[in-house]
């Protein structure tokens, strides 16, 4: 079997963490592995496969002999070395929004759109976090019948912002239990045991710019440019994993049994669905698990072809790191 070299960029980030561990659990065919990072974070250890290795600074000549670049340290990152790795001769796979809606960068979900990156011209495009697992879910769907349109509310988890939104939910939460005095820094309001329905800025139209990403980036992945689709897109006191509560209007009705039995036999699609046992999906059981967890579905009644489902997923593993990963391993394969 081939092996490649392998750059990590943002790697002590949260899901430059998660993509290592991804990389070391499924196996992928690592030669040599370089983690790279800012200038402050340069000299840290991190273990890969038992063993332990500095991290680089991130520089314009940290790609030379890399044939994969895993890219998870911001636009503006992205916008400076994607293209000089991409010329080094590595293929990049960028977590960033920089070149999601570039026509000339596929932006890829394995179990949906993996045709596409036969596309690339040095650059794949990672969707976005909440795009991602919604797409898994309603492929196979769309799949029997055309889906028209979408309305979807995601309960997005602090773990989409950072570290320090994470941090932040932990300590206003042991502030409000004790009575005490709490900082408000990384969002505009308190985070703890509140809801926030502003997630990145927001745009003329009064969506958000998150919200705004769900629609384009469906639309691009699922190759359906006139689908519509409209998003409401809210923080929720959750540490991992995204929750979404999807309506789509399909072309033809399907009955229930046949969607039950798509998304059954879906890759990387697990149906949690049995209201009488209370069981649906939950973000404390999708923490550290690979899948699409999909739920509550039921018809629309207030439409003729309308069905509701309720997906949760890992936004760091399959909303970040592990689809990146899988792409890498289309790649390869």
């Amino acid at each position: 079997m081939s092996e490649y070299n392998v750059a990590i960029v943002g790697a002590t980030g949260a899901v430059g963490e998660e993509m290592r561990r991804v990389l070391e659990q499924r196996d992928f065919p690592v030669k040599d592995i370089r983690l790279l990072a800012s200038e402050r974070s340069a000299g840290r250890r991190l273990t890969f496969k038992r063993v332990g290795i500095a991290v680089k600074e991130l520089t314009k000549d940290s790609f030379k002999g890399i044939d994969i670049a895993l890219f998870s340290a911001g636009g503006s990152i992205s916008k400076e070395f994607a293209p000089i790795a991409a010329e080094a001769g590595a293929v990049v796979i960028d977590n960033s929004s920089a070149f999601r809606m570039d026509k000339n960068v596929p932006l890829v979900v394995p179990e949906v759109n993996p045709e596409d990156i036969q596309e690339h011209s040095g650059i794949i495009a990672n969707p976005n976090c909440s795009t991602i697992q919604m797409v898994v879910a309603l492929k196979p769907i769309h799949d029997i019948s055309p889906i028209k349109r979408i309305v979807v509310s995601t309960y997005q988890a602090v773990s989409g912002t950072g570290k320090k939104a994470v941090d932040e939910l932990r300590e206003q939460s042991k502030a409000v239990v004790a009575d005490g005095s709490m900082s408000v820094e990384v969002y505009p309001h308190q985070i703890a045991f509140n809801l926030l329905p502003h997630i990145d800025v927001f745009l003329d139209n009064g969506y958000t710019k998150e919200e705004m990403k769900m629609v384009n980036e469906t639309r691009k992945i699922m190759h359906a440019p006139e689908m519509k689709i409209t998003a409401t897109c809210v923080r929720v006191p959750v540490f991992v994993s995204h929750s979404e509560a999807v309506n789509i209007e399909t072309e033809k009705k399907i009955p229930l049994s046949k969607v039950r039995e798509v998304l059954e036999k879906a890759s990387g699609v697990e149906v949690i669905d049995d209201i009488e046992e209370n069981l649906y999906p939950l973000p404390i059981e999708a923490e550290g698990q690979d899948e699409c967890y999909v739920g509550r579905i039921r018809e629309d009644e207030s439409i003729e072809n309308g069905i509701n489902l309720w997906v949760v997923s890992d936004n760091l593993r399959k909303g970040a790191a592990l689809n990146a990963v899988q792409i890498a391993e289309l790649l390869v394969s």
